[in-house]
């Protein structure tokens, strides 16, 4: 009896251990030979999109030049924080964590997000999504991590996201269904979170225009740092 547990705790191991294994390599190595980890995909408001070939790919921490922490290359995150720092030099509290990190599902809807400096809204919320807002998707038993997005484009029935990272055959732009119930606003896509806004600073608002926080020579604040050696964004 005690030979068959232990043939047993055998075989368990190695299933287990082939499954990381092939997990491990399959999401680590370029599946599509027709673009290279670093190849542009799209772009959004000149922003670039890159490409990432195994979602759990490791291309080392971008950095600005100022020191602010953009992301793991060519990660979800890394995008997002990029944009939103390239477009309204904005610079998150917080500048780490992965994608599920940046919902923090204690805040009521319309809460300001303190760690990532944004406006938080619950999908279901009596604001509609609009574009530029930075969307959260839950994690899920193949992606621990979660993922976010930009919303590119809003209709009365509809979004569109623009996304780094998605996986190596994934579109770089997706379109949901957006309906509305009750008065409230939800995104019809799986393990939606919900989504955060840019707000402009007071003195911006004051002042009556927000053409400052817009620089046309934004790309040349970033630089790549050493590659990192953990998957912590």
């Amino acid at each position: 009896m005690l030979k068959g547990f232990r043939l047993l705790l055998l075989t368990v191991s190695l299933v287990c251990g082939l499954s990381y294994l092939g997990y491990y390599g399959l999401t680590r190595y370029n599946l599509n030979t027709d673009y290279q980890v670093g190849d542009v995909l799209d772009s959004l408001n000149g922003v670039e999109i890159f490409y990432n070939g195994g979602v759990n790919t490791n291309e080392g921490r971008n950095l600005s030049l100022d020191g602010y922490n953009l992301g793991i290359k060519y990660q979800c995150v890394e995008f997002v924080k990029r944009y939103f720092y390239l477009r309204y030099q904005h610079k998150m509290p917080d500048s780490f964590g992965h994608a599920k990190d940046f919902f923090n599902d204690l805040l009521p809807d319309a809460s300001w997000n303190e760690k990532r400096a944004l406006r938080q809204y619950t999908n279901g919320s009596q604001s509609k999504p609009m574009a530029d807002d930075l969307l959260v998707f839950a994690p899920w038993m193949f992606n621990p991590y979660g993922h976010v997005a930009i919303i590119a484009s809003v209709t009365e029935t509809s979004i569109e996201v623009a996304q780094q990272n998605p996986g190596p055959f994934a579109p770089s732009r997706e379109i949901f269904p957006l309906v509305q119930r009750d008065g409230l606003w939800y995104i019809d896509a799986p393990r939606t979170k919900g989504w955060l806004r840019w707000e402009a600073p007071t003195a911006m608002i004051m002042e009556g225009s927000m053409e400052g926080c817009v620089k046309k020579n934004v790309a040349s604040k970033i630089q790549v740092n050493q590659p990192a050696t953990s998957l912590k964004l």
